[in-house]
C-alpha cells in the first residue's frame, strides 16, 4: 500500500518501531515486545497506533497516534456512524458497544463515517 496519512492529526506526531512480524499500511498496531510493533488482534487493549506503510518483519515502520486522532482505518465487516471501535483480527476494526468496550480498556475511538468501498474504509476519531 501507499504511504498512509490520518485524515486529523491534531497536533500528534508519528514515531518509529521496529516489527516483530510483517505490518500492513493503515492497519492498528499494538506493542509486541521491547520496542516491536505487530498487528493487533481481536479485542486489544494494548494499542499503540495505526502503521503508516507496509513493512517486513524487523523493519522499521511509522507509527501514528491514536489518541486524539482521526484515522480511515479498514474494517473487519460493515460498522456504522456513531459504534464504538475496536481490534479485529490483522489490525482491522470491528464493531463495539461503547460502554462495555470502554470497561474492559479496548475502546479506540468512534466511527465518524459508514464503513464502505472495497475494502471496507472509515473514518475514526482516536479515543482520548
Amino acid at each position: 500500500m501507499a504511504d498512509y496519512q490520518p485524515v486529523f492529526t491534531g497536533g500528534a506526531k508519528p514515531w518509529t518501531a521496529t516489527t516483530s512480524a510483517a505490518v500492513t499500511g493503515r492497519r492498528v498496531l499494538v506493542e509486541s515486545g521491547n520496542g516491536t510493533v505487530a498487528m493487533a488482534g481481536a479485542d486489544a487493549a494494548d494499542v499503540v497506533g495505526v502503521a503508516a506503510f507496509d513493512a517486513g518483519s524487523g523493519a522499521k515502520v511509522t507509527v501514528w497516534p491514536i489518541d486524539g486522532v482521526i484515522h480511515e482505518l479498514e474494517a473487519s465487516g460493515a460498522l456504522a456512524t456513531g459504534a464504538g471501535v475496536v481490534t479485529d483480527a490483522n489490525g482491522q476494526v470491528k464493531t463495539a458497544t461503547i460502554a462495555t468496550a470502554a470497561a474492559a480498556g479496548t475502546l479506540i475511538g468512534t466511527a465518524t463515517t459508514t464503513a464502505a468501498g472495497s475494502p471496507l474504509l472509515l473514518r475514526v476519531q482516536g479515543r482520548r
